[in-house]
């Protein structure tokens, strides 16, 4: 695969498919990573993996700075490239890694500096979890610009419509971490007995390999983009475009993050076992949400090329696609989740009381693969056309609903820990088919892709109709 690839041509299943093939594998990779990890911690006991779950809510929600200047990169490089302005597709990227750069070294220094302070909002009453947590948030925090820059390496990348290179240096990377983590968390020969911090660690010293990979490419003119200069004259333009398209969807990280903090605050009343659970449950939960993330991803570059040309055939057919993809994607981690809960679990954690509670987890989340996976996959169409606000929308308003439904099905009398699980799969259905509706009601108010379309009832179809010749609906092709 060349550098930069023309997504604007060609058969449309095919290709989407052989985009989004290497960013699945990538997920796969970080998703077998992710699993080994909490393997290994997990022999450490329960204790453990809640401190190194805890601190990875701090680094999970720093990950929304680095989506403003990836999904920015992805969005604005994409559609400059389909409308033939390479140049301008190069100072995107430029941009973008000027925008992380500055950002990703400020949340450095927050995490450094309150450490303590941040593990202290989980409230544990275990000194030993809340020790392994600061010492492991702390080493983590260091490799925060080097696990920003890749990802937005990757983002540049994935906008030109090549997959396969962050794959492989990705790849390369999550296989280095997997082979250190158990050399440095139980000391394997000359290597010393770390525990957390030796899975803090592995993971800093794979971020900085891949990162510097990604640079000597683009030092070496094997990137994208030939003749590529780091410094340069910022174009302020040029980061405010990509701060733009890229924030909706940081806000968007940032509050599911900070909901999912408060949940599990709610959680840890129970103790920190249920922590436990919820950090490896969602490790297993990847299975589903990671792989229809990949296929998010090829299809905003897709879409964002064919935008950019005024394809708009072929936006349409490869939601299609991505759509009828992602649901087959769904119903088999449904099958999984809801047949084999106590086997799956096992894996992780070999404890009887963890296994019990795990696989009431799987169950229960188990019911919203499906439509978590076509929220995932209407969200990266509704990024391609350049429209990330609607995913926003819907994801900040329902996920924030988890919070007084987990408070209300999990209080004495009625589900109790259960009621909190059950929050999070009925909240995911309703996000699921309220944000697919909305794309495909966007697409039929679309001047240019309404007559291409024929999947809403006729009586809806008649309203946007009405409604866009009213001048509802603006727009010319």
């Amino acid at each position: 695969m060349s550098a930069q690839t023309d997504l604007t041509q060609g058969e449309i299943r095919g290709t989407l498919l052989k985009l989004a093939l290497p960013i699945m594998a990538t997920s796969f990779i970080q998703m077998a990573y992710n699993m080994t990890d909490m393997i290994w911690i997990g022999r450490l006991g329960s204790g453990a993996v809640a401190a190194v779950g805890t601190a990875g809510f701090f680094t999970w929600f720093g990950f929304a700075f680095i989506l403003i200047a990836k999904v920015g990169a992805e969005i604005s490089v994409s559609q400059s490239l389909g409308r033939k302005e390479s140049g301008e597709a190069r100072e995107y990227a430029r941009s973008s890694l000027y925008l992380i750069t500055i950002m990703a070294l400020l949340w450095t220094a927050v995490l450094l500096i309150f450490s303590r302070r941040l593990i202290g909002f989980f409230r544990f009453e275990d000194l030993a979890v809340i020790e392994m947590a600061d010492n492991y948030l702390s080493l983590v925090a260091i490799g925060t610009l080097f696990s920003s820059l890749s990802v937005v390496f990757a983002g540049i990348y994935n906008g030109c419509g090549n997959s396969r290179t962050p794959f492989y240096i990705t790849g390369l990377a999550l296989v280095m971490n997997m082979m250190l983590d158990p050399l440095l968390i139980f000391g394997v020969g000359i290597f010393p007995e770390l525990g957390v911090k030796g899975a803090a660690i592995a993971t800093v010293i794979a971020q900085l390999s891949s990162t510097l990979i990604f640079i000597m490419l683009f030092i070496t003119n094997r990137s994208p983009f030939p003749d590529f200069r780091f410094v340069k004259k910022i174009e302020i333009n040029h980061i405010k475009k990509v701060f733009h398209l890229g924030l909706p969807v940081a806000l968007e990280s940032a509050g599911f993050t900070v909901i999912a903090m408060v949940l599990a605050r709610i959680i840890s009343s129970w103790g920190s076992l249920p922590i436990a659970v919820q950090r490896v449950g969602s490790q297993i939960e990847a299975l589903s949400w990671m792989t229809a993330s990949g296929f998010s991803t090829a299809l905003c570059a897709f879409m964002g090329q064919n935008f950019g040309a005024k394809k708009w055939d072929r936006l349409w057919a490869s939601y299609r696609a991505a759509f009828q993809m992602v649901f087959i994607v769904g119903s088999v981690s449904t099958a999984l989740f809801l047949i084999f809960p106590e086997f799956i679990f096992a894996i992780f954690i070999p404890e009887a009381e963890a296994i019990a509670e795990g696989a009431v987890y799987l169950r229960i989340l188990g019911v919203s693969q499906i439509f978590m996976c076509i929220e995932i996959i209407s969200s990266g169409a509704f990024k391609g056309m350049g429209r990330t606000v609607p995913p926003t929308v819907v994801s900040l308003v329902f996920t924030g609903l988890r919070i007084p439904l987990a408070l209300i099905l999990s209080s004495e009398g009625l589900l109790g820990l259960a009621g909190v699980w059950w929050s999070i799969t009925l909240t995911s259905i309703v996000k699921g088919i309220l944000l697919t509706i909305w794309f495909l009601i966007f697409l039929h108010s679309h001047p240019c892709i309404v007559d291409k379309i024929r999947i809403l009832p006729r009586v809806l179809r008649w309203n946007i109709r009405f409604l866009r010749d009213k001048g509802s609906f603006t727009g010319k092709c």
